[in-house]
């Protein structure tokens, strides 16, 4: 299979215990399913009532300055004399910093003690590539090549029997970050669209395939199971989220956050979830400020909602989101009324069994590193670590990490 995706052999099809399928709609990219073999598996899942990670990414570095504002700091002002958020448009947190104006949503998750912010988060010798920094986040391996994903060798490790539909990456294209040996994830972006593409003659044969007698061959059986596996998993998704109804708004735009509820209310078996923001939104180098501002309040909308929804279906207890961006932007605006490229950043940790506030040490806004960017304080990995160990409660991190790290004691 080619156009950058994961080559899929018939043995390790067999071995994940799920099937993977090409559905042809253009931008649909790679679907995988559940197959009705395998239903009681997945069940088995639900009743042990296991808890979700959710993982959203902000595409396209958001700028972490002015996400949560150090506006106590006047080194601020003077970095960013036209783009700094003035400190009365400001929701403040604290005599340091105040959320963007338009973050109503992480404002009262962040006074329901469900919202930690982690300062300073990056990596040794930055990468100020989309692609290649993104890569290093995706595969926790900075300056080095790796072809799973962290979440994909979580998996490996959580289940390396490849579990079913143990992940869903809800995107355009699948993800780095959920690239597995053992597992393949169940990989959509439009549910209402996730079918098999064919016009009305070639429907019966899909069909037919799908019903290789017991007598056929192996080969023949193989492809029936992709093609019951395809034809399952994507009745079961639009099925999910034809039937899911909720009274909670999302705001203008649900960040895909939605689709995962409508899963999760569906009993759907995954224990990850992996998202993003549209590419590279927050790639904000010219006119930052009304634009940045906007996508802020879009994501501030849908977490709070999907944590009321979550709420609303009893289900609160069993989930947490991760979000991050692949860097953040330089301490000092460009000339543009914008921000270049940066380094270290926020990252923020969502949800009810999470104890609420500020960890790690913030940047220094006058101490910067030689070009000007900011010095991080925290290896990005210590979150995932943290996530791993103090959410999932699964204790060897070193070995998806590959690397020791110290977690923070985040979670009740």
């Amino acid at each position: 299979m080619s156009d950058g995706f994961p080559l899929f052999t018939r043995r390790r099809f067999l071995e994940a215990g799920a099937s993977a399928l090409f559905l042809g709609a253009a931008g649909e990219g790679l679907r995988y399913g559940l197959t009705p073999a395998l239903a009681q598996a997945a069940s088995e899942t639900k009743k042990r009532n296991e808890r979700i990670l959710v993982v959203l990414e902000l595409s396209g570095a958001n700028d972490g300055l002015n996400t949560f504002v150090p506006y106590g700091d006047e080194a601020y002002y003077k970095l960013r004399p036209r783009i700094g958020l003035p400190e009365k448009k400001l929701i403040k947190i604290d005599d340091m910093h105040g959320f963007s104006g338009g973050m109503k949503g992480f404002e009262q998750l962040y006074k329901d003690g469900k919202l930690a912010v982690i300062h300073g988060c990056g990596y040794a010798q930055p990468n100020f590539s989309h692609f290649t920094s993104m890569a290093y986040w995706h595969t926790a391996a900075p300056n080095s090549g790796q072809s799973l994903g962290w979440i994909g060798r979580l998996a490996d490790t959580m289940r390396p029997d490849g579990a079913p539909n143990f992940i869903v990456n809800i995107d355009e294209t699948q993800s780095l970050a959920v690239n597995s040996s053992h597992h393949t994830p169940v990989v959509f972006n439009q549910p209402d669209r996730f079918v098999r593409k064919g016009d009305a003659q070639e429907r019966p044969i899909f069909e037919h395939v799908a019903e290789v007698p017991e007598a056929a061959s192996s080969s023949q059986k193989y492809l029936a199971e992709v093609a019951r596996s395809a034809r399952d998993a994507s009745q079961q998704v639009r099925e999910a989220w034809s039937g899911y109804k909720s009274p909670v708004d999302y705001g203008i735009f649900p960040v895909n956050l939605n689709k995962i509820a409508a899963l999760i209310a569906a009993e759907m078996p995954a224990r990850l979830y992996y998202t993003s923001y549209p590419h590279n939104s927050f790639d904000t180098h010219v006119l930052q400020a009304e634009p940045h501002g906007r996508y802020l309040t879009y994501v501030a909308d849908a977490v709070a909602a999907f944590m009321r929804d979550m709420e609303r279906i009893g289900r609160a207890d069993d989930v947490t989101m991760l979000i991050f961006s692949e860097f953040g932007r330089r301490a000092a605006e460009n000339t543009s009324l914008g921000t270049d490229h940066g380094t270290a950043n926020l990252m923020f940790v969502v949800g009810k069994s999470v104890k609420g506030g500020q960890y790690g040490k913030r940047s220094s806004l006058t101490d910067l590193m030689p070009d000007g960017n900011l010095q991080y304080t925290i290896d990005f990995r210590r979150v995932y670590a943290t996530m791993i160990e103090g959410w999932l409660q699964h204790k060897d991190s070193a070995a998806i990490l590959r690397d020791t790290f110290e977690t923070f004691p985040i979670f009740t």
